[in-house]
């Protein structure tokens, strides 16, 4: 029962509803490259659901410029995403992408990794990648996203694997830059990885960290996000991209709303899934004052208390 809400709830967070859009698909979306340190750049997503309007345009990507060529985190939520951002790399360098590291194995991070296979980019991913690849789930995702972000993921749209499965930790070297690959959790997904670069004091935490909206908790272990939160910050890095939102220079206090907002969840739902009692009614006597103005709060919270709720139950 569990799994079937989780697909249920990974579906209408990541992919929405084709009811209400354009028959005719208008590209509008741009990609604009930030960079927040010596050749290290950034794109942000949306803070919105997928759509064929933003072209699945909902999370973020980096990437770093190396003597040795480009290194991608992230590969973005639809192949054309992945076409403009190789686009503005080539404004920003003559280096090709060598290298492409995926944060975790969820639909707005992966569907662009077809493009940066077509030329050669080796893929980057923690094993348990391998799980999601080969589930229902994933079929279920893509061939919902071929209707509802039509015409830009469509039936040539394909589920990537990697070339390279991390366990735990990876250091992987090019150009003389060393990115730090390190497992977390399972977390925010059970494939969680966050890459360090300790040249530049960056660290891309992928979905471990949102800003500017409402978390998406799915299927997360809420226990072991909490705890790769503390694991990020023992790193003290300058700069935090996260998977979500816009790049932080004060990764202390940014951090803390993902944990904060964690925690009151697990707070709020701890004794009624402890004691069996309804759901509807923790959630009711929650006090949400906090986040219900944010981005994304009607859309994911109901549903992120009950995953909380389910997921205490089986601790």
């Amino acid at each position: 029962m569990k799994n079937l809400i989780g697909i249920l709830i990974g579906s209408f967070i990541f992919f929405g509803s084709a009811c209400g859009q354009s028959a005719k698909a208008v590209d509008t979306i741009q990609l604009k490259p930030v960079q927040v340190a010596p050749h290290t750049y950034f794109v942000q997503g949306f803070a919105e659901m997928g759509s064929s309007t933003n072209q699945n345009f909902i999370s973020n990507s980096g990437f770093v410029v190396t003597p040795g060529g480009v290194v991608v985190i992230d590969a973005l939520g639809s192949p054309i995403l992945a076409q403009k951002l190789l686009a503005e790399i080539k404004k920003v360098t003559n280096q090709k992408v060598v290298a492409v590291i995926i944060s975790h194995y969820h639909a707005d991070h992966i569907y662009g990794l077809q493009e940066f296979q077509k030329i050669g980019a080796k893929i980057y991913a923690q094993g348990e990648g391998r799980n999601y690849l080969s589930s229902e789930t994933a079929k279920q995702r893509l061939t919902t996203s071929q209707m509802d972000f039509a015409p830009w993921v469509n039936a040539n749209t394909r589920l990537i694997s990697a070339d390279v499965w991390i366990d735990q930790k990876l250091k992987l070297s090019i150009g003389g830059v060393d990115f730090l690959i390190s497992r977390v959790g399972p977390a925010h997904a059970p494939e969680d990885l966050m890459v360090y670069v300790p040249s530049k004091k960056v660290l891309f935490a992928g979905d471990l960290v949102f800003r500017g909206r409402i978390p998406f908790v799915g299927n997360a272990d809420s226990k072991g996000w909490l705890i790769g939160l503390d694991e990020i910050e023992k790193l003290n890095p300058n700069i935090v991209i996260p998977g979500h939102g816009n790049y932080s220079v004060k990764p202390v206090e940014d951090i803390a709303f993902t944990r904060n907002y964690l925690k009151y969840l697990r707070e709020s739902m701890s004794k009624a899934a402890i004691n069996l009692d309804p759901f509807d009614e923790a959630y009711k006597q929650a006090d949400w004052s906090e986040y219900e103005g944010m981005p994304l709060f009607k859309a994911a919270n109901r549903m992120n208390a009950y995953n909380v709720y389910l997921s205490i139950q089986a601790e």
